[in-house]
């Protein structure tokens, strides 16, 4: 099944996590899986739909300003500063919508430690569960099947999920400084539009 890969875009918090969502409820070609790479137009974060925005405000950098907005999906606070994010959408009846959420986390993340492998990057997949917390700053810690650094375990890639009867959104993030690939962008996806 071919993948549409839409052009690079900078937006506002809000404005991008818009995109995602109607990329899920609105999209021209409902059965194609789509997928877009976006930038952020100032210092942002985005946060899970089930955290308490006063949770949220208190894991903040003190007397920054920012733009914040919650997502569809869930998971926890990211800070898209120096990130490289991502949106895919997997349409109703594709054989990666159809799988548990953990199956399909795991999926995803598998390919994307591959292709960073590719790119000389040492991630692998987590495959143990971390001791219980609540959700709080997404690269603070790995969770199970994201992607961590094979040599030292730091995190690399985190996402989070939403599934309704449009399909699946994946939300994903990769943190630059412990992918340690500063033009991830050109190589990952196509042309920039602002």
């Amino acid at each position: 099944m071919a993948l549409e890969i839409l052009p690079v875009r900078t937006g506002g918090a809000a404005e991008n996590m818009a995109v995602d969502f109607l990329l899920l409820q609105r999209f021209p070609k409902p059965g194609m899986p789509r997928f877009r790479h976006y930038g952020w137009r100032g210092p942002a974060f985005t946060f899970g739909y089930a955290q308490k925005i006063t949770a949220v405000r208190a894991l903040l950098p003190a007397d920054t300003t920012l733009d914040l907005c919650r997502r569809a999906t869930g998971g926890g606070l990211v800070d898209h500063r120096d990130d490289w994010t991502y949106a895919l959408v997997i349409p109703r009846g594709h054989p990666l919508e159809d799988v548990r959420a953990t199956q399909s986390y795991r999926e995803v993340h598998e390919a994307l430690a591959a292709a960073l492998r590719v790119q000389g990057v040492a991630g692998v997949v987590k495959t143990t569960v971390p001791e219980a917390e609540g959700v709080g700053v997404c690269f603070q810690r790995a969770e199970i099947y994201d992607v961590v650094n094979e040599h030292t375990g730091e995190k690399i890639a985190g996402a989070a999920q939403k599934r309704n009867k449009h399909g699946l959104l994946f939300q994903g993030s990769i943190w630059r400084p412990a992918a340690s690939l500063p033009a991830i962008g050109s190589a990952a996806a196509g042309p920039a539009v602002d």
